[in-house]
């Protein structure tokens, strides 16, 4: 009998105890953190992202989510210290202005809107008068330990660790209270960057934007005519339009090209000959030329034939202060290095004056454009194929750059980009990239070159 009176106290005991603990937890404020008005007139924001989850911790000035209205993103700052309990939107949800975001436990008084409308059970309160007790002694601390003002212990805590008066602080929460972020600005710690009120926005700032200039509109427009060399281009460039295009890139190393021409440079001065290496490119593309045909070659009107040439009347893309002309070298498959070099150099002294004759225009094959001799930068181009021709080159600057040698040692190389671009109706990729191949055997050994000549 006492053994079984011992277990009903005992068991009324720990249901006391339960019941203690549980009111206790259930006491802690709950707060709605509201969304406030953003200004602009804007009424309801989206919510791209949140940076907290139900049962999170969270501090104020800590960010609670990231909102899209119609004309900014603006980052949500929380105004509490606590525990968010609910989430109100999901993610790409829309809230109002007014309306909670979150539910925040809170330690500390709470004014009595901020609190949800649906209240704890009052069943939990009322049972165990030792826990309402605790909160009501809160108040009173927060109330009273410095005259009137209103503020959570944390932030009577950061006051009294900067030894700052809350008295001397002016409140920007609800009914004069004193807020975390409040203290700071007292302390110069965060830039006063807010008005007062219960605002939880927290925006990025940026610089002041310069005072506004006034534009004055030209007089007129200026209507340049179309004249010279444009005009042909024009033409020639609208019929490249309907062409398909295959594109092949390479890499060269010139080494052996250069040494040579150092070798040859003097010996052409002796000649007047102005040596530059695109005499190299246009005797390496000729002797190529006689292994692949199809590419030294032009297509009828009807696109019924393809008409192998003969002679290699091998063209130049120039730039003129008249424009972008294409003249050509005329039978450079019997022509020597020293020859085309003169060639070149006559076509160049013609452009600058604007007198390359009809007969330097017509009758091309086959077109190299060296880019890298106007020394404007870029490495690969996509030039475009010059009608009624078939293929076309791009070579760019002598770069020197690392590259690892047949032993696998790093060395400084010159090194050549090259783009090809074919008319894909009647050449095939492998046949451009085999030319480009034998192009660049030749260039990367020029003694093989030299052998061949006549």
């Amino acid at each position: 009998m006492m053994a079984a009176r011992l277990l009903g106290t005992s068991s009324r005991i720990a249901k006391f105890s339960r019941h203690f603990h549980t009111a206790k937890a259930a006491f802690l404020p709950v707060v709605q953190f509201k969304l406030s008005d953003i200004g602009e007139g804007i009424a309801e924001v989206q919510v791209k992202e949140w940076y907290v989850k139900e049962g999170d911790t969270i501090s104020q000035f800590d960010k609670v989510c990231e909102v899209q209205s119609d004309k900014a993103a603006v980052t949500i700052s929380s105004r509490y210290d606590g525990i968010v309990r609910k989430l109100y939107h999901d993610v790409d949800g829309m809230a109002r202005v007014g309306q909670a975001l979150i539910d925040v436990e809170v330690e500390g008084n709470v004014e009595e809107d901020e609190k949800p409308k649906k209240e704890e059970k009052k069943g939990a309160v009322t049972s165990t008068p030792q826990a309402s007790k605790e909160p009501a002694t809160s108040a009173s601390e927060s109330s009273a330990s410095d005259g009137k003002v209103l503020a959570t212990p944390a932030v009577r805590r950061l006051a009294m660790e900067n030894k700052v008066k809350l008295s001397s602080v002016r409140g920007s929460g609800k009914e004069g209270r004193v807020l975390k972020e409040d203290v700071l600005k007292f302390l110069g710690q965060v830039p006063a960057d807010h008005s007062s009120g219960s605002t939880n926005i927290r925006t990025t700032h940026q610089a002041p934007l310069p005072a506004a200039k006034s534009y004055e509109a030209l007089k007129e427009d200026v209507a340049v005519p179309i004249r010279g060399y444009t005009r042909a281009m024009i033409k020639t460039m609208t019929e490249a339009l309907k062409i398909p295009h295959f594109g092949y890139n390479d890499e060269i190393n010139v080494d052996a090209l250069v040494k040579l021409r150092g070798e040859l440079k003097d010996f052409a001065k002796e000649r007047h000959v102005k040596l530059s290496y695109m005499p190299f490119f246009i005797k390496a593309a000729s002797l190529a030329l006689f292994e692949f045909p199809g590419l030294n070659a032009t297509t009828d009107d009807k696109l019924e034939n393809i008409i192998h040439k003969a002679s290699h009347n091998i063209c130049l893309a120039m730039d003129t202060p008249g424009g972008l002309v294409v003249p050509n070298i005329k039978n450079c498959e019997q022509r020597s290095i020293f020859e085309i070099a003169q060639e070149i150099t006559r076509l160049m002294e013609a452009g600058k004056r604007q007198q390359i004759g009809r007969e330097d225009l017509v009758g091309g094959t086959f077109t190299l454009s060296n880019i890298g001799a106007l020394k404007i930068g870029g490495t690969y181009a996509s030039p475009v194929i010059f009608p009624p021709q078939v293929a076309i080159g791009a070579i760019g600057a002598i770069e020197r750059l690392p590259r690892f040698d047949k032993h696998d040692n790093v060395i400084a190389a010159n090194v050549i980009k090259v783009s090809w671009c074919a008319d894909h109706r009647v050449v095939d990729g492998a046949t451009m990239a085999r030319f480009g191949n034998r192009w660049k055997f030749y260039l990367e050994h020029p003694s093989a070159m030299l052998a061949q000549l006549k």
